[in-house]
């Protein structure tokens, strides 16, 4: 008996999706390799830039706490139900990889919360519905192509996951919850699994920050291409691995945390890391 899993095809027409949103973005946003052509400049900061980001996150969380809340209402549902649909679906040794995917595209998600940040800097009024703004945006093509890029890894990390569950405890679906945990962690077998689920998980995880750190705030801000966004993005990762760890590292420990209490703590750990992530990037990369 095998897991019924559908990734398989869910990969194929996202594989779709992002070709026709590709010829797209080439038409558009990068007409001759022109916007490619201009590669901002980079800053190197420190540790205590970073508590600062995180102070001007929830000074942003506070400003606009009821808008914010209510847009971030759609992610603890979410988690919710993909938690059922884990259970119902004979999925539960993906149940924490399912969960811990947050992490991965949460830089799509919080766009809305990028561009709020950007307009209490302009020094205007914001609500949930300026979070919208982002599909006004001329960069918006190159901003989906990155958000299709992000999905795309972190079904590449589920597949990874029932992978390795496959060749450690698999490949049947185990019998019940209690009898998972045991073999979980009561067998050499599920050691493995755990040992190489951090591994894989934790590659994924720097792919995606060293891809996207600073890539939507980028995006949002210039008329520039998805490769010169990706590309910055790597650039300050190069230029800071410490504090770029460190940022990767309250990020994870942030969402496990919101993520714990039935995913209700993201309706306020997603707020605050979304607009800090906008003051790192004014931090890291300067107009």
């Amino acid at each position: 008996m095998t897991m019924r899993n559908p990734l398989a095809r869910g990969a194929h027409r996202l594989r779709l999706a992002a070709y026709a949103v590709d010829e797209a973005s080439h038409a558009v946003y990068r007409p001759g390799g022109a916007l490619d052509a201009v590669r901002p400049p980079v800053r190197r900061i420190a540790a205590a830039d970073l508590r600062a980001v995180l102070a001007s996150g929830f000074a942003d969380f506070g400003a606009y706490r009821s808008d914010v809340i209510f847009l971030c209402l759609l992610y603890p549902l979410l988690g919710l139900v993909l938690e059922r649909l884990a259970f119902d679906y004979e999925m539960l040794p993906l149940l924490f990889p399912i969960a811990s995917g947050f992490a991965l595209v949460g830089p799509f998600a919080a766009v809305g919360l990028y561009e709020m940040s950007h307009r209490r800097e302009q020094g205007g009024d914001a609500s949930w519905a300026d979070a919208f703004g982002v599909f006004r945006s001329p960069s918006f093509g190159a901003i989906l192509l990155l958000g299709l890029l992000l999905i795309a890894l972190y079904l590449a990390w589920l597949l990874a996951a029932e992978g390795i569950y496959r060749v450690t405890l698999g490949p049947a679906p185990p019998a019940s919850i209690e009898a998972f945990l045991c073999d979980l962690f009561a067998t050499g077998a599920g050691w493995s699994m755990i040992g190489l689920g951090i591994g894989a998980g934790c590659i994924f995880a720097v792919l995606t920050l060293a891809i996207s750190v600073v890539a939507f705030p980028l995006l949002l801000d210039r008329p520039i291409g998805v490769n010169t966004a990706i590309w910055t993005s790597l650039r300050v990762v190069a230029a800071n691995p410490g504090p770029m760890a460190l940022w990767g590292a309250i990020v994870v420990a942030g969402l496990v945390i919101g993520a714990i209490p039935l995913f209700v703590g993201l309706i306020i750990v997603l707020p605050v890391l979304g607009h800090a992530t906008w003051h790192l990037y004014r931090r890291l990369v300067p107009r």
